[in-house]
């Protein structure tokens, strides 16, 4: 690398113009603070076109000239290396003219840089105009040594020239690899990481695009095979309804004409059969109307005895009767001919007691009777197919029909499919039988209305649904419903099971819900008996005929009691009759006296009667039994009349039956042979070939079949969803295509990535190889640097690998030893000031020193800063043993011993109040052993 022998500024900050002398190994630049001291390093910065020191930057210096132009010009050496290479080359010259010009241009400063061979002046230059831009001069100092790393080593603030020794050791060693490194390796390994990735990149984007478009594939082919499945239903649709069914057709109608055939010779045959039957039965039917005819005149008679003996019979009765009634009158007297004379007492009382039985069983009497009409109204209602009604159902039903709000009780559309499991289903539905269904879901609200007015306990149910399917065994399956009706109920009963008894119950499990046929009921809180009497059954026709003969039993049962009642109460109304006049006086005596002969014939006439009456009932029995004999003989004629009519009618109507089917089946014949005979003129003769006809019977066996097939292709093309554009076939393999070569592109780029990563790790190979010298190297250097500054120094080789995640965890680790007190790191905070600013300085130019290319030049701001005496002549003492340049800032108030080193001191001073420039840094120069200034 280049070593600086001279540098001019021309309004640089508030330097006018002047030009320092720079050919000496340390240059110590001192001066007050503000005195220019960081203005003249970054003069030199400028120069190498680095960036300046701080926030600060090339403007601010010239904007402070308050010139157009500024001008800053350096001349270095341009020595052969050890290698024969020149670092300006082409340039041979042993003086290389490095120039700077800052220049106003539309409002803003801008740079223009200039490399000429020779020592050439700031005018020669201007008027040569031969610029470069900066990346084209950082490039050209790059090539002559400057490289990027140590352009960052230069640029560092003032008082950081320790800041190497608190690097990473990742940091230090990538900072050690750019200085070192071959640069062709390095682009190599980031060409090759970047093909790669660009490689990964591409790969992933044609992954991406490849799913993409097999996911789009994937629906058209799916919309493709719907058009085409589409087009084979029409197809066969079509072929159905043109070529089968009028093939199928035809065959049915051969095969209808054929066994049409058949069956007229057996209709025939069968017409002669009841031709003949109806002649025998209308010859039986005359014999029966002449029998019945002979029949009248024998039960005419009949009816006339039967008549003459009751007539006899009912006034001999009658007669008898009269003839009672005075024996009781006589007896009634005879009594109270006994009981009269004395005192009174006693019949008064026994005559209100027995006014008061009678009373009370008068009152029973009346009350049974009422009831007995109740039982038969109630009875003659359930004969008429009414239900029992109760006053509250009544006033409630009759509220809705004045409000005009349709409707019907639940037991009115229900009926009982089973009459076994009648009990069963009482039981179950007892609760529900005062149910009140709506037949317009929107009567609702005013009906729950008048529920809530008229206070009616039993539900008013407006949503009703269609049965659903009975499970099997439940009582749902023997029930029946005539209309829509509440699908709670529905669902209560469908899962209610019917078993035969208890123990068959228990059996099912706990889980199931039962009941018996008489009504014990299982449910998930237990068991309990729900049964209902059978008088008191309230659904389907079962139960009115249950009901009618319970109340034909209670009607008995109130005849017998009202019998007995009458019979408890005649004696007892004889004997108030004799209470009652004794007690109002009647001389029973006397009547007795005055009536004896009347009673005394009503008494034998009484035994005459009798004897008459019981011979008037002899012949009566004997005429009713000659009448029932004529009057059942003249009903078996005229049942048998019936019959024979009857059966007459059928055979006539059977006969013109047969003939008019006889005479339709000719005209249906005749049709089917014209239709056969148009369908086979009309039909391709293949189609109607006899062997083709009866394949395509055994393939479809009936027209019901093609027809219900069509009906499904149908119901399909109206219910799915269909791709009916033919373009979808081209689309589809159009992407089919798009596809495959997509695919086969995704498989060359997988090769082209494979091939990247062979050509990565190769590179990756090659820079771990190269970076294994360099760190040697630099090992090497600065183990040297510190034997020259009496430090042991000692850097440990970095575990490297052809791995990516490997070699970015990488990094150098540097140990140094201090007089001898043991190995300490870089940045561990054992080391004082001093160390620090040693450790730093060895990690510095350690990366200048290079067999090739020795030399350089290193910027350094304060390096004394925080340095006592000894260890500021330890500092010196080491940057003398070195081959680098060094240029080092200095306040002026350190020791004196910084300026033991230097062989070259520039003295800045501070710009004067009211002149327009700073004055020139002044030179000072060590008189040199030799003798020289």
């Amino acid at each position: 690398m280049f070593h600086f022998r001279k540098l001019e500024v021309m309004h640089w900050d508030f330097w006018q113009r002047f030009s320092l002398p720079l050919d000496a190994q340390i240059i110590t630049i001192i001066g007050p603070n503000g005195s220019g001291k960081t203005t003249l390093l970054d003069g030199f910065r400028t120069l190498l076109a680095l960036k300046c020191s701080g926030k600060r930057d090339y403007k601010r210096y010239v904007r402070n000239a308050k010139e157009p132009v500024a001008w800053l010009r350096g001349i270095v050496d341009n020595e052969r290396s050890a290698s024969g290479r020149y670092p300006f080359f082409p340039f041979l010259d042993q003086q290389i003219t490095l120039a700077c010009r800052i220049k106003k241009q539309g409002g803003d400063w801008s740079r223009q840089y200039a490399i000429c061979e020779g020592d050439v002046s700031i005018e020669e230059i201007e008027a040569r105009g031969q610029w470069l831009g900066v990346n084209d001069y950082r490039r050209r100092l790059e090539s002559a040594g400057l490289t990027p790393a140590i352009a960052e080593v230069l640029a560092l603030e003032q008082g950081d020239t320790d800041k190497l020794c608190e690097y990473s050791p990742r940091a230090l060693l990538d900072l050690v690899f750019q200085v070192f490194g071959e640069k062709e390796v390095l682009d190599n390994y980031q060409q090759a990481k970047q093909e790669q990735k660009q490689a990964e990149r591409e790969l992933e984007e044609l992954d991406g695009r490849l799913a993409k478009l097999s996911a789009t594939l994937e629906s058209l082919t799916g919309k493709a095979n719907r058009y085409l499945e589409w087009q084979h239903l029409q197809t066969e649709r079509e072929s159905l309804q043109t070529e089968t069914l009028p093939r199928l057709e035809l065959h049915e109608l051969i095969v209808a004409m054929l066994n049409a055939r058949q069956q007229n010779l057996g209709a025939r045959r069968n017409l002669r059969e009841r031709h003949y039957a109806l002649e025998d039965c209308q010859q039986k039917l005359h014999d029966i109307e002449q029998q019945l005819h002979d029949a009248g005149p024998a039960l005419t008679k009949a009816k006339l005895a039967q008549t003459e003996a009751n007539n006899t019979f009912m006034k001999l009765r009658e007669e008898i009767r009269g003839f009672e009634a005075k024996l009781s009158e006589q007896t009634k007297l005879q009594e109270m001919a006994r009981a009269q004379g004395g005192d009174l007492t006693a019949e008064i009382d026994e005559l209100g007691q027995k006014r008061t039985e009678f009373a009370s069983l008068h009152a029973d009497l009346k009350r049974l009777k009422k009831e007995r009409d109740d039982t038969q109204a109630l009875a003659n209602a359930l004969r008429g197919g009414q239900q029992p009604s109760f006053a509250f159902v009544d006033r409630f039903r009759a509220a809705l029909d004045e409000a005009g709000i349709r409707h019907e009780m639940l037991a009115d559309i229900v009926e009982v499919a089973d009459p076994t499991w009648q009990g069963a289903v009482e039981a179950m539905m007892a609760p529900f039988k005062h149910v009140v269904l709506l037949k317009r879901p929107e009567d609702k609200a005013r009906a729950w209305a008048l529920g809530e007015k008229l206070q009616y306990r039993h539900f008013v149910v407006a949503e009703r649904q269609h049965p659903p399917r009975a499970e099997r065994g439940s009582v749902l399956e023997v029930v029946r419903f005539n209309s829509d009706a509440p699908d709670w109920l529905m669902r209560q009963l469908n899962r209610v099971q019917r078993v035969e008894d208890a123990a068959a119950g228990a059996r099912l499990g706990n889980d199931t819900e039962w009941i018996t046929r008489e009504g014990f009921h299982r449910e998930r809180r237990g068991g309990r008996f729900i049964g209902v009497a059978a008088h008191e059954y309230h659904f389907g026709e079962a139960a009115r005929k249950s009901r009618r003969a319970a109340l034909e039993e209670e009607r008995a049962r109130l005849d017998a009691q009202i019998e007995q009642l009458e019979h408890r109460m005649e004696p007892l109304a004889n004997r108030i009759g004799i209470l009652q006049a004794k007690v109002a006086g009647v001389d029973a005596a006397n009547m007795l006296a005055a009536r004896a002969d009347e009673f005394k014939l009503a008494h034998d006439s009484l035994q005459i009667h009798k004897e008459k009456a019981l011979q008037a009932s002899d012949q009566l029995i004997a005429a009713n039994q000659a009448f029932e004999q004529a009057q059942a003989h003249r009903g078996k004629l005229e049942v048998r009349q019936s019959q024979q009519i009857d059966r007459a009618q059928q055979m006539r109507v059977e006969v013109e039956r047969l003939r008019g089917a006889g005479v339709a089946h000719r005209r249906e014949q005749v049709a089917r042979y014209e239709a056969i005979r148009a369908m086979r003129t009309r039909l391709p003769a293949e189609w109607v070939a006899r062997h083709g006809l009866k394949q395509l019977k055994a393939t479809w066996e009936t027209l019901g079949a093609v027809r219900r097939r069509m009906d499904e292709i149908d119901r399909r093309f109206e219910q799915e969803a269909w791709e009916t554009d033919d373009s979808v076939i081209e689309r589809r393999d159009k992407l089919q295509a798009d596809f495959n070569a997509l695919e086969f592109q995704t498989a060359a780029r997988q090769r082209e990535f494979d091939r990247a990563g062979q050509l990565c790790d190769d590179a990756r190979g090659a820079y771990i190889n190269v970076l294994r010298n360099t760190v040697r190297r630099y090992a090497k250097n600065i183990r040297a640097l510190g034997e020259l500054a009496g430090i042991e120094v000692h850097a440990d080789m970095p575990h490297l690998e052809n791995d990516d995640i490997v070699l970015a965890q990488a990094g150098l680790t540097v140990q140094f030893n201090f007089d001898r007190k043991g190995m300490m790191g870089l940045n561990d905070g054992e080391a004082s000031g001093g160390q620090q600013v040693m450790k730093s300085l060895i990690l510095l130019i350690g990366m200048m020193m290079d067999d090739a290319r020795p030399g350089g030049f290193v910027f350094i701001d304060e390096p004394f800063a925080h340095l006592d005496i000894f260890n500021i002549d330890k500092v010196a003492s080491f940057l003398k043993s070195t081959q680098a340049q060094y240029l080092i800032t200095s306040p002026t108030t350190h020791n004196v011993n910084v300026f033991e080193p230097s062989e070259l001191t520039l003295v800045t001073r501070k710009k004067q109040p009211g002149e327009g420039y700073a004055q020139p840094i002044m030179v000072t120069v060590r008189e040199r052993p030799a003798g020289g200034t």
